[in-house]
C-alpha cells in the first residue's frame, strides 16, 4: 500500500475508506506462530533506531524453538529492515509497517511487507511479533472520526456522553427529585401523585436543556444522538415538547435498556451497533440520491463514467466524486490526484445499498458538478 498523508487532524472520506480497506486486508492474515511483525514509529522518531532494534531482534530470533517460526520471523524482520531503509525517514505523522509470511500453504514462503504514514500525527511506538498484525492504532483513527451523543435516562437519573469510536466520554449526570412510589404519611394519594408527576416534568426539562447545551454547539461534527432507557420512559421523554426540534432532528433512534449511568452507557453502545452502521451507510445514500436526482432532472449537474468525470475535474467543474469501493486501488489514486488539483471532494461508496449497486452497474464512477456541463 502506498503512503497515506494528512495535513490536518481530520481525515476525509476517501482516506477513511482506504484505511478501512487496509485494515480489512491485513486482518485476514494469521501466522502459524508469533511470526507476523508490526512496527509503529511516532512522528519525529528516528527510523534508524527502529532499524537497529529490528537487527537486534534478528539475533534473538535464533532462540525460537520452532524452526519454521524462526525462519519466518527472521525473513519478516529482514524484509522490514530493507523496506524501512528504502523509506529513509519517519513521515511527518508517524509510520505503521507490517511484515510476515502470509502463505496459506504450510512450508511455503510468501513474505510481504506493507507500510503507511499515519493519517494524523501519532505518538504510537510499538514493535511486536504476534499471530496477527496489530491494527488497533489504525482502527482507532478510523473510528474517532465519527462522534455521537449518548443519553441514558429513567425517571430518577440521566447521563449524557459523547461516543468517539468505541470510547465513551461522560459529559453531564443529573438526578431527579422524583419521590419514591411509597408516599409519606399524611399526604393524599392525589397530591402525592401530582408531586411525582411535577418532579418528572422538571427532570425531563433538565435533560432536554442539557442535550441542547451539550450537543447543539457541536453542529455537523456531531453525527447524531441515541437515547436509551426503559422503553416507556424514553418514549414519554421523546414525545415531550421540551426536546426542541433541532435536537429531535439529531436523534437517530432509541434503545430499551436495563441500566442507566455508566453501565447504561455501555449497554447503549452494545445495542446501538445497528444504528451506527446504518448512519454511516445513510450518509453515502444521501449523496447518491442527490446524484440520481440531478441525473433524472437532466440539470447538467450529474456526470458518470471515467472519461467524462476526469475531463470535468480538469475543467474544475466537479464538486463531488463518487467512487465505488469495488474500483481498483490505482484508479482511486488516479482520481484522488486529479481531484486534489481542483479542490473536488471524493467519497467512496459501498455496494451494500441499492444506490451503491446502481453506481457499480453504471461503471463505478460518478460526479456531482459545480455548474452544468454537456456530456462528451
Amino acid at each position: 500500500m502506498g503512503v497515506i498523508g494528512s495535513d490536518t487532524h481530520k481525515i476525509d472520506s476517501a482516506t477513511r475508506h482506504k484505511l478501512k480497506h487496509f485494515v480489512k486486508e491485513l486482518a485476514k492474515y494469521r501466522g502459524r506462530g508469533t511470526e507476523l511483525v508490526s512496527v509503529y514509529a511516532p512522528a519525529g522518531y528516528d527510523l534508524n533506531a527502529i532499524i537497529n532494534q529490528l537487527q537486534n531482534e534478528q539475533g534473538t530470533a535464533d532462540n525460537i524453538k520452532s524452526k519454521q517460526t524462526r525462519t519466518n520471523v527472521v525473513d519478516a524482520l529482514e524484509r522490514m529492515i530493507v523496506h524501512l531503509r528504502g523509506v529513509g525517514k519517519t513521515p511527518p505523522n508517524g509510520l505503521a509497517a507490517f511484515s510476515g509470511n502470509v502463505s496459506e500453504r504450510e512450508g511455503q514462503s510468501d513474505v510481504r511487507v506493507w507500510s503507511m504514514e499515519m493519517p494524523i500525527p501519532s505518538t504510537q511506538r510499538l514493535y511486536r511479533c504476534d499471530k496477527e498484525f496489530i491494527l488497533g492504532p489504525i482502527k482507532d483513527v478510523v473510528d474517532q472520526e465519527n462522534t455521537y451523543g449518548l443519553v441514558v435516562l429513567d425517571r430518577r437519573d440521566a447521563m449524557l456522553a459523547l461516543l468517539k469510536g468505541k470510547t465513551i466520554i461522560p459529559l453531564v449526570q443529573t438526578h431527579s427529585e422524583v419521590p419514591g412510589k411509597h408516599k409519606s404519611g399524611g399526604q393524599s394519594a392525589v397530591r402525592f401523585e401530582r408531586l411525582r408527576e411535577g418532579a418528572i416534568v422538571e427532570h425531563f426539562k433538565k435533560i432536554a436543556e442539557y442535550m441542547k447545551e451539550q450537543f447543539l454547539p457541536m453542529g455537523n461534527d456531531l453525527k447524531g444522538i441515541i437515547l436509551g432507557g426503559p422503553g416507556v420512559t424514553v418514549n414519554q421523554f421523546f414525545a415531550t415538547e421540551y426536546v426542541t426540534g433541532e435536537v429531535q432532528r439529531k436523534i437517530l433512534g432509541t434503545k430499551d435498556l436495563s441500566y442507566t449511568g455508566e453501565f447504561g452507557l455501555q449497554e447503549l453502545l452494545e445495542k446501538s451497533e445497528d444504528l451506527l452502521a446504518a448512519e454511516e451507510v445513510a450518509e453515502e445514500k444521501k449523496l447518491m440520491q442527490k446524484f440520481f436526482y440531478e441525473l433524472s432532472k437532466d440539470t447538467g449537474l450529474a456526470a458518470y463514467g471515467k472519461k467524462d468525470v476526469l475531463t470535468y475535474i480538469g475543467y474544475g467543474a466537479v464538486d463531488l466524486v463518487l467512487l465505488s469501493e469495488d474500483l481498483d486501488e490505482k484508479v482511486i489514486e488516479e482520481f484522488e490526484a486529479a481531484a486534489a488539483t481542483t479542490g473536488a471532494t471524493i467519497t467512496l461508496v459501498s455496494d451494500q445499498t441499492r444506490e451503491g449497486v446502481q453506481l457499480r452497474e453504471m461503471g463505478k464512477i460518478a460526479a456531482i458538478l459545480r455548474y452544468p456541463m454537456q456530456a462528451h
